[in-house]
């Protein structure tokens, strides 16, 4: 048995292909989806818990949100969900924000601080589904930077994230519409950081760069801009998308398409911003 949404959305599905969908485009930029993936193998779907079967922490609908947003972009999606093994920590699941709540390479809580397991992985588990799951997926990424960094001299890294707008486990008060994370400033050129808030603060949408979501493992590992590399997160909050932040976790088509064009317009300065980037 496997498990391809919420329960809400239906029967099980069939399980995908493998544990990453690699779409390569001739362009720029990467688009990195390592938690819209929704299918569970059958045996860690029933050690989850009634709570954890609704599978709340998904990014849901953002490979849809962002789908022909930029022609030539490559495409790298986790097709398995984060409580498998979230694909956007370390190995070595090094906290992200010490002294801060969050959630590990393979979630104990949900984003809530509830429990989400009937029966919690042990260590063995998590150094399957690591070699399973976590490192196919890192090593398609890693192959399709080489790949278009090879082709441009330059790659440009996307990493597309969203989460519920009100979180008190994690964070204060209302999240920002667009959430932008660079590590600081470490793990792109300027010049990427600022097309992303330029574009972001045209809308009148609330923006923030490097708030609470400063960017996670993905954009810190490969953030390597001295080498022609270049990483930037963008999280949104599902408000800004979905019809309900609850179950059954709809697209709002007209909130889409209002955040389509800001996207596709971000995404569009990055890849004109390439030909000045190379290392």
């Amino acid at each position: 048995m496997t498990r391809a949404t919420n329960p809400s959305a239906g029967p099980p599905a069939s399980p995908p292909a493998g544990p990453v969908e690699v779409t390569q485009g001739d362009g720029p930029v990467i688009l990195g989806l390592p938690h819209t993936g929704t299918w569970l193998p059958g045996d860690i779907f029933a050690a989850l818990n009634d709570r954890g079967r609704v599978l709340a922490d998904t990014d849901w609908h953002i490979h849809e949100l962002y789908t022909g947003l930029l022609p030539g972009a490559t495409t790298v999606r986790a097709t398995f969900h984060r409580y498998v093994v979230d694909a956007n920590r370390g190995p070595e699941d090094e906290s992200l924000y010490p002294g801060q709540n969050t959630t590990g390479l393979v979630p104990v809580t949900d984003f809530d601080g509830e429990p989400i397991w009937r029966t919690p992985p042990a260590p063995d588990d998590i150094a399957d589904r690591l070699s399973r799951f976590h490192a196919p997926y890192h090593a398609a990424l890693a192959a399709e930077i080489e790949r278009v960094r090879a082709r441009h001299g330059v790659a440009i890294l996307y990493d597309c994230h969203s989460i519920r707008s009100v979180i008190p486990f994690l964070f204060d008060g209302v999240l920002p519409d667009f959430n932008i994370g660079t590590a600081n400033g470490t793990s792109c050129a300027p010049a990427i950081e600022a097309a992303a808030q330029e574009v972001a603060a045209a809308t009148g949408r609330t923006h923030v760069v490097n708030g609470r979501f400063k960017g996670g493992w993905t954009t810190r590992h490969y953030g390597r801009p001295q080498d022609g590399v270049h990483a930037i997160q963008m999280e949104l909050a599902q408000s800004t998308h979905l019809a309900t932040e609850t179950p059954p976790f709809h697209l709002d088509p007209a909130k889409a398409d209002r955040m389509r064009r800001p996207l596709g317009e971000i995404l569009q300065r990055l890849a004109d911003l390439a030909p000045t980037l190379k290392a």
